[in-house]
């Protein structure tokens, strides 16, 4: 499984990853984090606000930080 993170490397992209990095290590799973901070990358795939969180190239959230629990939830439906 592929996290991205897309953005700048704002400090809201930052806590993203950082957010992103501790729900993978509390569900214990093999997963790689990735950020992307190319703007024409982003916007292929359909982001205008960062920070963005995609999995396995799936945009999960845009415009806004979540959680590790609900960076969780958007993992577990993407199993």
């Amino acid at each position: 499984m592929i996290v991205q993170i897309l953005g700048s490397g704002c400090p809201k992209c930052k806590l993203l990853e950082a957010k992103a990095r501790e729900a993978i290590a509390t569900m214990g799973i093999d997963a790689e984090v990735v950020k992307i901070s190319e703007m024409e990358e982003i916007m292929n795939m359909g982001v205008m606000m960062t920070p963005a969180l995609a999995i396995d190239g799936d945009v999960k959230s845009t415009g806004k930080v979540l959680s590790a629990e609900q960076i969780i939830e958007k993992i577990k439906e993407s199993v």
